[in-house]
C-alpha cells in the first residue's frame, strides 16, 4: 500500500496517518523526520541539507527526493508507505512519480481529506493546550467543562500558540490553495484520487479512508 495524503493544514492528515500506520503496518514517511535523521547521521545528503538550512534556505527537491529514495530501500517499508507533507506542488509530484516508477513502486492512491477553509480557521485558531499535562481543547468545538481550567489535571495554564492566529492561518491556507491544491486535479486525472470529508468524528473519517483504500 503506497499512499499520498493530501489536505490543507488542520484537516487531520497527521491523525489519520498514524491510524493507517497502526492498522495496515505501513510506514509514514515524513520529510522533516528524514531531514533531521540525515543531518544527525552526517551522511552526504545530510551534510548538504545542513549547510543549506544553516544558510536559512529551503532544502532543494533534489535532496528531499534523494532522502526518500534512500528510505524506500529500507526493509521496514516492505508493507508500503504513507507520504504526508510531500509532494507540496506539481513539480514535486511529477518528480516523485518518476522516482517511484524507476523503482517499480507506483502509488496506489492519493487520499484527499477535505475541510472547508472557515472550519479550518476555527480548528486552528481555537486550539488551546494544557501546558501541564498536554490535553488539547478547542474554544469552538471542545471546550473544557470550566472555562480556562483543564478537565484532566485542573490546571488553569491553558495556552494558545502564537502562530495559531487568524492572519497566519489564512496565509498558510492561501499558500496551500496556490501550490498544493492543484495536486487534487493531478491525481484525479491519474484515477488515484479519493476525496474524504474531513468532518465528523476521527473514527468516522478513518472508516471512510479505509473504505476508499480497500475498494
Amino acid at each position: 500500500m503506497r499512499i499520498v495524503l493530501l489536505g490543507a493544514p488542520g484537516c487531520g492528515k497527521g491523525t489519520q496517518a498514524k491510524m493507517l500506520v497502526e492498522k495496515y503496518g505501513v510506514q509514514q514517511i515524513s520529510t522533516g523526520d528524514l531531514l533531521r535523521a540525515a543531518v544527525a547521521s552526517g551522511s552526504e545528503l545530510g551534510r548538504e541539507a545542513k549547510a543549506i538550512m544553516e544558510a536559512g534556505q529551503l532544502v532543494s527537491d533534489k535532496i528531499v527526493l534523494g532522502l526518500i529514495s534512500e528510505k524506500l530501500a529500507s526493509p521496514e517499508l516492505s508493507h508500503g508507505f504513507i507520504l504526508d507533507g510531500f509532494p507540496r506542488n506539481l513539480a514535486q509530484a511529477k518528480a516523485l512519480d518518476a522516482l517511484l516508477k524507476g523503482k517499480n513502486l507506483p502509488l496506489d492512491a492519493a487520499i484527499h481529506i477535505h475541510v472547508e477553509a472557515e472550519e479550518i480557521v476555527k480548528r486552528i485558531t481555537g486550539r488551546r493546550s494544557c501546558a501541564d499535562c498536554g490535553a488539547i481543547y478547542n474554544i469552538y468545538f471542545s471546550k473544557p467543562k470550566q472555562e480556562g481550567v483543564c478537565d484532566k489535571c485542573g490546571s488553569s495554564n491553558l495556552t494558545h500558540r502564537a502562530d495559531d492566529n487568524e492572519e497566519t492561518v489564512r496565509s498558510r491556507l492561501q499558500v496551500y490553495e496556490e501550490q498544493t491544491a492543484p495536486l487534487v486535479t493531478y491525481y484525479s486525472e491519474q484515477k488515484l484520487l479519493a476525496t474524504i470529508p474531513g468532518t465528523g468524528s476521527i473514527d468516522e473519517i478513518f472508516t471512510a479512508v479505509c473504505s476508499a483504500l480497500e475498494k
